[in-house]
């Protein structure tokens, strides 16, 4: 019987170690989608093609308001036009969502852009999907859509 007990108490323990280390061996957390959030829109608004060539996944898909789906070609060729500057590229109430080798970010972005000579203000909600590939996360899907309110 104290054999049972001794096990009884050994084996929680035991699986509770094997949790903290598996936890410990996949080190990307909400923190490491922050760093990449950060780097989306440090990138944008420093026009930064380099580093989102380098985010974005071969297959990309880009859908935005006013604008035709896009792919990572379409996306880098407008973006190093230089057409589209940005003054404010923000997100908010970012929310991560991990599936294994999958993640989902999604929050509300704040943009102001200078377009054509003319400012614009964008208020969106965005999903960015990420999956993992080669052991580096990348960007494989962005959408966005007008953000409800004033």
């Amino acid at each position: 019987m104290h054999k049972r007990t001794s096990l009884a108490l050994v084996l929680p323990l035991i699986s509770l170690l094997f949790l903290a280390v598996a936890a410990a061996a996949q080190p990307d957390t909400d923190q490491e989608f922050m760093r990449l959030e950060d780097t989306w829109n440090q990138a944008h608004l420093n026009n930064d093609a380099a580093a989102l060539e380098t985010l974005w996944a071969d297959d990309l898909t880009v859908m935005v308001p006013g604008m035709a789906a896009m792919g990572k070609a379409d996306a880098l060729s407008f973006l190093k036009t230089g057409r589209m500057k940005f003054s404010r590229y923000e997100t908010t109430d970012l929310n991560v969502r991990r599936f294994g080798d999958m993640a989902i970010v999604s929050g509300n972005l704040f943009r102001s852009r200078t377009l054509g000579g003319t400012l614009r203000e964008d208020r969106w909600q965005f999903m960015k999907v990420y999956a993992r590939r080669s052991g580096n996360w990348v960007v494989v899907a962005f959408t966005a859509t007008e953000a409800p309110g004033p």
